[in-house]
């Protein structure tokens, strides 16, 4: 086994499955957890068990503290400003329930475009709205390398579209979208851009300011925090969403967006990661700049991990990859088949080698459908800045 560099040996020592051996390639589907994220989770709960957020005493000021801290360094992680940040269960979760409001403003002769990128979390909401007689249609991606086009947009939208929902990396095939150019082009028709970034973001964090979409959302358990989801909203349009809510929260408000009690052991966890990306990015404090620092250094450390993966599963003979065929419009994930074998069998013999990569569709319906892979789907290799060109090796020698 080559010797890891001391500065990646240091940083993957802060991750404690790692110590496992296993060569861990699914960071698409959830990262891992730096050790302080999962010392706050346990510390929050050792000190406040299931204690609410309440006024009237000082456990629960600390703990509604802590739920405005959590707020306003998702926002900083956003680009944001704290009062247009909604915290919930999952990204998912979030935009059914800005569904809701869209459907109690839209109807028959309104339209939505959904990109041919889409994971469902990005799709199945909005479809949702063809029950109150939206119209949807799909823009589809371009075979063979799976990307979007400007002019294939253009076709589809007309002074009745509202909403267009587009990912900023596909969560199956780790294609990217030039956010800031979509945005204008819908902007310029006169509709809405809802982004997802779940999955651009571990591998370059959204800025809402230089993005230009209308609403963002994300899961920091993709980030190497807990399970949580994130949504931002724009605050043009923040004061006039009618979404459900509990009766006593103002209009506009976005906690009206946040259902029930929050997890708030998992809001510790998700500082505590916040905290740790602060540190890789050099600083002293929690800011944007040292979350941009941070962000810039996850880019150096994962390309050539990246190209690696890439160009070794490309080589390999009896191997499809889908998607663009460079590092090029692409971030740490490739997906793949190899001739002659189910995806889950390659996944399933990768696994008995201490190699876990995914396989399957990944909620990614349409993207599969339009290559001819669902619902068998493919094998999805997927890297973080703590994966090791080691790791890669032993996926390729496995493969």
């Amino acid at each position: 086994m080559t010797p890891l560099p001391p500065s990646l040996a240091v940083l993957r020592a802060q991750f404690p499955p790692l110590a496992s051996g296993r060569a861990y390639l699914d960071n698409a589907a959830g990262g891992l957890l730096p050790r302080r994220a999962i010392e706050a989770v346990t510390e929050h709960l050792t000190r406040y068990g299931a204690t609410n957020a309440m006024p009237g005493h000082q456990p629960g000021r600390e703990i509604l503290a802590l739920k405005g801290r959590a707020r306003a360094a998702t926002a900083l992680f956003l680009n944001a400003e704290p009062e247009d940040v909604a915290l919930g269960p999952s990204a998912t979760a979030l935009a059914f329930r800005l569904a809701a409001a869209f459907a109690r403003r839209w109807g028959p002769g309104d339209e939505v475009i959904l990109s041919g990128l889409e994971h469902e979390a990005n799709a199945s909401p909005w479809r949702e709205l063809e029950r109150v007689g939206v119209t949807v249609k799909v823009w589809h991606a371009r075979q063979p390398d799976m990307t979007l086009h400007a002019g294939d947009l253009a076709a589809l939208l007309s002074p009745r579209t509202r909403l267009v929902a587009v990912t900023a990396a596909s969560n199956a095939l780790g294609v990217t979208v030039d956010i800031p150019a979509v945005t204008a082009q819908v902007r310029a028709a006169g509709a809405w851009t809802v982004v997802d970034a779940v999955h651009a973001a571990p591998h370059a964090f959204p800025d809402v300011r230089a993005w230009g979409a209308d609403f963002v959302m994300f899961s920091p358990y993709k980030v190497w925090g807990p399970h949580l989801g994130a949504l931002w909203v724009s605050p043009e349009h923040r004061p006039r969403l009618a979404w459900p809510k509990l009766s006593f929260v103002p209009e506009g408000d976005i906690t009206g967006l946040e259902h029930g009690t929050p997890p708030y052991e998992l809001l510790a966890g998700w500082l505590g990661t916040l905290d740790y990306l602060r540190e890789l990015g050099g600083h002293e404090t929690l800011s944007r700049p040292a979350l941009e620092a941070a962000s810039a250094r996850i880019a150096e450390l994962e390309r050539p991990v990246a190209e690696r993966l890439l160009t070794g599963l490309l080589e390999t003979p009896g191997v499809t990859v889908y998607g663009p065929r460079t590092p090029q419009g692409r971030v740490g994930t490739v997906a793949f088949r190899v001739e002659g074998e189910a995806p889950e069998a390659t996944a399933a013999r990768l696994s008995e080698r201490g190699v876990d990569v995914a396989a399957g569709h990944f909620y990614a319906v349409q993207p599969l459908q339009d290559l001819g892979l669902y619902p068998q789907g493919v094998v999805r290799a997927s890297i973080a800045h703590y994966t090791a060109l080691e790791e890669v090796e032993r996926l390729l020698a496995g493969v």
